[in-house]
């Protein structure tokens, strides 16, 4: 979305609705007034009253006494487990219902007090003054109403772990390897840590080979003197397995042969829950199946062979969206979609895709149009690669120059490692172009690759690791009789500067280079030009560059960088500091005598469960013509 213009409206206000969505406003009662809300915050209409409705409710006040003094966190964690504070204004139905809730406190609060390490701890809770065991065995609570209910609790002393044993037959462990599992003698007694190594224990066999692997047995012992808790674990692990045949259940149109050669476990092999998650992984991303079970079966005792059933559930084959966009100061826009999963029964995708935008802003002539048809092929040569093509047309109008194109591409792409891929193909580009430098025709052929390393935790809001792609393309101008090459890269990293993750830097640098006789040999469309929400906020989309009478032609090479500080302020909230720079430049070698175009802004960052919701304002400190004083971008996901 490109930033408006001084003058003009300064937001621009992008809008997508799937077709379902607007199918299902359609359908509902116009007699009601509807209520609607954008990721949990309410915009407008009655909001829709969730709550269930119980019979005779009865209301309550709650309070938590600590007759010892204690850490805050402890008051907090024991008032977040509680659900007679959690769902103190959902009233329980009469006062069964408020004693069945106060009984369940009792041992949340009593495990509560466990995780902390507090064993000698007493929780009482009292109904208007009456213990509950009494109010549990009368079965009612006498007084007035709302019923003033207080949980006094005595944590008592904290607890130390003593002696830690294990038993059972485990198997050697690797030299280095954490042979406590977390439980160490003389540290905090939590009983999480007993939770968690087990659990670790368990995973551990498991790695080794022993899928049926569990903590058969479990002694802790607290000496009430000693304030220590000692801990025995016994260990089962069970037969040793490897991997034996595979199954498919669930499939419909998928070919089960299809899936167990994506899945690609390896049959004969020591079991591995390593190999089964990358398998589930593998399968999640065909896109075909809204849900993935990878059932072990029984070990064989004669042969150590465990079966795998892949029980999975195919999604929709058919999809179709729309979506509208409008901005001050290009109009409106629109776009749909439609999509055909699995065409032939083996993970294949057909897509067909259009937009059009400037309407209303601009002539027929001058609109911009989009079209496209696309095929993905998974496992064309194996389980590990894939083919895509696609033809498709556009017409492009920014104000530096009006281009219609058509392309044809085919890639096979191959997945080297969990973090590695990589691309190689051919393409067809025909465009027939007006810029500053007149009317022009190109029709390249070229050889494109690329090379992606993406190590990142997570894909719309990373905390740590790295993002680094390479792209490369040889290509020929069959009109113009020459050759060009093209090559451009971006790497980003990502650093949390405390534990919790609150502060994020997050630093981005992308260069790039085209070599070819000058800068009107390449098309417009694809020279080097900076400047817009991808690139350095602030300034005009395409609109940083070499200039040929005021106008911007781009160039052959181009340098940017980005950095940002974001910082969370709650849960949903957070805010971004930062600063890009950049600029294009008519050589294939950056000339770095010319300055750096730098914008530099803040941001709001509203985070739900499909990614953060970006509002960033970004000023330009050197505009030029056609630059706008201030710019809005909105959008979905970390700017990078």
């Amino acid at each position: 979305m490109r930033p408006l213009r001084k003058g003009m409206m300064k937001c621009a206000l992008t809008l997508g609705v799937s077709l379902a969505a607007m199918l299902a406003g359609l359908s509902a009662p116009s007699s009601t007034a509807q209520a609607f809300e954008l990721f949990g915050i309410h915009l407008w209409g009655q909001k829709t009253d969730t709550s269930q409705q119980v019979p005779d409710p009865i209301d309550y006040t709650v309070r938590l006494d600590m007759s010892e003094t204690d850490t805050k966190s402890l008051r907090e964690d024991l008032e977040a487990a509680s659900t007679l504070f959690t769902r103190s204004d959902q009233p329980p139905s009469g006062e069964a219902g408020l004693i069945s809730r106060s009984l369940s406190d009792l041992d949340r609060l009593v495990a509560r007090l466990y995780a902390h390490g507090l064993y000698g701890g007493i929780v009482d809770i009292t109904l208007n003054g009456r213990p509950l065991q009494q109010a549990l065995e009368t079965g009612d609570i006498p007084g007035s109403r709302p019923v003033e209910t207080i949980i006094t609790v005595s944590p008592g002393p904290e607890f130390t772990f003593g002696q830690i044993a294990f038993k059972g037959d485990l198997p050697p462990q690797d030299e280095g390897s954490e042979t406590s599992f977390g439980l160490v003698s003389g540290e905090r007694a939590a009983s999480t840590r007993i939770l968690s190594a087990e659990q670790k224990m368990a995973l551990a066999l498991k790695k080794q080979g022993y899928p049926k692997a569990e903590v058969s047995g479990r002694d802790i012992v607290a000496d009430h003197a000693t304030k220590k808790l000692d801990v025995t674990l016994t260990v089962a692990t069970g037969p040793r397995a490897r991997f034996g045949a595979v199954s498919v259940k669930g499939t419909d149109v998928t070919e089960p042969d299809f899936v167990i050669s994506q899945a690609m476990i390896p049959v004969g092999e020591t079991y591995s829950p390593d190999a089964l998650e990358a398998a589930r992984k593998r399968l999640n991303e065909l896109g075909i199946f809204s849900s993935i079970q990878l059932v072990e079966g029984d070990v064989d005792p004669a042969t150590g062979d465990m079966p795998i059933t892949i029980e999975v559930t195919e999604r929709k084959r058919h999809v179709i969206g729309a979506g509208a966009t409008w901005s001050s100061s290009e109009g409106f826009g629109v776009e749909a979609y439609w999509r055909r999963r699995n065409l032939f029964g083996r993970g294949e995708l057909l897509s067909i895709e259009g937009s059009a935008g400037h309407i209303g802003d601009a002539g027929a002539d001058d609109m911009e149009y989009a079209a496209r048809i696309a095929l993905e092929k998974p496992g064309v040569f194996g389980p590990l690669t894939k083919f895509t093509t696609s033809l498709g047309a556009k017409q492009e109008v920014p104000d530096a120059y009006k281009s219609r194109s058509v392309t044809l591409d085919g890639y096979l792409s191959r997945t080297f490692t969990d973090t590695l891929t990589g691309r190689a193909g051919g393409e067809v580009f025909f465009a027939d172009e007006e810029d500053a430098y007149g009317k022009d025709r190109y029709l390249l052929v070229g050889i494109p690759a690329d090379l992606t390393f993406d190590n990142r935790d997570d894909k719309l809001d990373p905390s740590k690791g790295i993002y680094a792609a390479l792209a490369i393309e040889p290509a020929y101008d069959t009109l113009q009789s020459h050759a060009m090459f093209f090559v451009k890269g971006t790497a980003s990293s990502y650093v949390a500067l405390d534990e919790a993750k609150r502060f994020i830097l997050a630093g981005r640098v992308s260069a790039g280079s085209i070599i070819a006789p000058s800068v009107d040999a390449v098309p417009a469309t694809r020279r080097m030009i900076a400047g817009g929400g991808g690139s350095i906020r602030g300034y005009a989309y395409r609109n940083v560059g070499p200039r040929l009478n005021g106008t911007v032609t781009g160039g052959r090479s181009l340098v940017e960088a980005s950095a940002e500080l974001r910082v969370k302020i709650t849960g949903t909230l957070g805010v971004v500091a930062f600063v890009d720079a950049g600029n294009a430049y008519s050589d294939s070698i950056p000339d770095f005598s010319q300055p750096l175009k730098i914008g530099t802004g803040i941001g709001l960052r509203y985070y739900t469960p499909i990614g953060p919701l970006r509002v960033d304002l970004a000023m330009p400190l050197d505009p030029d013509k056609d630059d706008p004083d201030y710019a809005l971008y909105v959008g979905l996901s970390q700017a990078f």
